[in-house]
């Protein structure tokens, strides 16, 4: 069975199998998780995450295992922070990803170990041996079903990603092979996250990962308990891959061959993850790279732009959302996206949040750039180009041209972006990290992110309360 040999891997894996550049990686992922976490706390839907979960369970339930809320000074039940911490990772679409699995990441995994491993007072290496399985069955198991499961209209992070919480919640609680196949086999059955969520400019694509931590955890302490789930649920003939990733008419698993997969499971891939720069959609990424270049050129001469077309890959030729209404449908949106850097030449948390306070989701605005960004947005051409397409999902590449009036040089700009910043091929420095970092937190005492560096060290309690001094 398949998820009997990745139950092995899990159980088998040691921190003394990782890698210098391994442990290099996660320890930036979690740095980079920890910044969009603290700040992201302060949006409306984790709150609204925390009063509910407050409203439901009272804090009736007396329990010497309790794990914090990142950015607050509240601790409450394992599953309720993994949920929390899960919403608010997730909520500025700044958290880490995977390209060729096409899910998010860290932010179900570091919801999830963070609370196992401070509830049960693991030490650092404990921690990471789970972020590492978590990482490296994530992307294994994103990269085996898309781009067809997501071409099926569902959220990887959170179908998958139900999967990966329960791979690290099985690994801290130590669970034996037969446990964590039970677990997964939970996990499978819980598995959901519709795109619809995403693109409909709700709040619930960051549910999914909420979800995903809380799923996940759940299903190891039912295992660990006795609790059965089904051994073949992800290859099983009514199973996650006929029911949610190929047709059945051409279903084979003679060429599916998902064993074969499983030869390179110990050749960790968490090092090929992406970190975000811009608040946006990943998919938007590389035409906010190419507007960038493009406004170095044209300075504050953006009112002399005629009009504006990207050329990009089917995906993200989708996102074409002219007239966002909510802050959950600008992040999605590409003509918008595109715009902003084009106009204002930043694109940060503070710089939406301003723009969106001087009118960008209204009707009406006073403001001279924000009608320039309408402008701009309501004319911009989004083209899907078959040449780009065929760079899918290997790149995401975008090329976007403007056009200039004749009081401005009457000319045509245009440039190519094959990678956005961030991938591993052009990637953001742990320099530029820590500025990431410090720009969505500039009154965090930023010295206790060292800790981090020696996570090894210490116990995860320790890490926490460090972490949130």
């Amino acid at each position: 069975m398949f998820l009997q040999n990745i139950s092995k891997f899990i159980s088998n894996y040691r921190y003394e199998q990782a890698t210098v550049e391994s442990l290099t990686t996660v320890k930036a992922a979690f740095l980079d998780f920890l910044g969009v976490t603290y700040r992201g706390i302060n949006e409306e839907a984790p709150n609204i995450a925390l009063n509910t979960v407050e409203e439901i369970f009272s804090r009736n339930l007396d329990s010497n295992l309790q794990s914090s809320i990142i950015g607050r000074s509240i601790k409450t039940d394992i599953l309720s922070a993994a949920f929390v911490n899960g919403v608010s990772a997730h909520v500025l679409e700044l958290d880490d990803g995977h390209r060729g699995a096409q899910i998010h990441l860290g932010s179900i995994i570091f919801p999830t170990a963070l609370a196992i491993s401070e509830a049960y007072d693991l030490s650092g290496k404990e921690f990471l041996e789970g972020v590492i399985v978590g990482y490296e069955v994530g992307i294994l198991l994103g990269q085996i079903v898309n781009p067809e499961h997501r071409n099926k209209g569902f959220h990887t992070t959170g179908t998958i990603g139900t999967f990966i919480s329960g791979v690290v919640a099985s690994k801290l609680l130590k669970l034996d092979e037969n446990q964590i196949l039970n677990a997964l086999g939970l996990c499978g059955t819980q598995a959901a996250g519709l795109l619809e969520s995403d693109h409909g400019g709700s709040m619930g694509k960051v549910l999914h990962v909420g979800k995903a931590a809380y799923n996940g955890i759940l299903a190891a302490f039912l295992a660990r308990n006795g609790f059965t789930g089904s051994g073949t649920i992800f290859e099983g003939d009514e199973g996650f891959l006929k029911a949610m990733v190929v047709d059945n008419s051409d279903y084979d698993m003679g060429d599916f061959s998902l064993e074969s997969v499983l030869k390179d499971i110990g050749k960790v891939r968490v090092r090929d993850i992406y970190f975000k720069k811009y608040p946006f959609c990943r998919h938007l990424h590389s035409s906010i790279d190419t507007a960038l270049k493009l406004k170095a050129s044209i300075g504050e001469e953006y009112n002399h732009i005629q009009n504006v077309a990207v050329k990009t890959y089917s995906v993200a030729a989708q996102h074409n959302n002219y007239n966002p209404k909510n802050l959950e449908e600008l992040k999605q949106s590409l003509p918008y996206a595109v715009a902003i850097s084009l106009v204002v030449g930043e694109v940060n948390v503070d710089k939406i949040n301003q723009l969106i306070e001087y009118g960008l989701l209204d009707n009406y605005s006073t403001v001279d750039k924000v009608n320039c960004i309408k402008k701009l947005a309501k004319g911009m051409i989004i083209l899907s180009d078959d040449k780009l397409n065929e760079l899918y999902p290997a790149k995401r590449p975008s090329n976007v041209v403007i056009k200039l009036d004749k009081e401005f040089r009457n000319g045509i700009f245009q440039n190519i972006t094959l990678l956005p910043k961030g991938d591993f091929e052009n990637p953001l420095q742990l320099r530029e990290l820590i500025d990431k970092f410090k720009s969505l937190n500039p009154y965090y005492n930023i010295k206790n992110l060292t800790v981090i560096d020696s996570i090894e060290d210490y116990s995860m309690k320790y890490v926490v309360r460090k972490l949130n001094e």
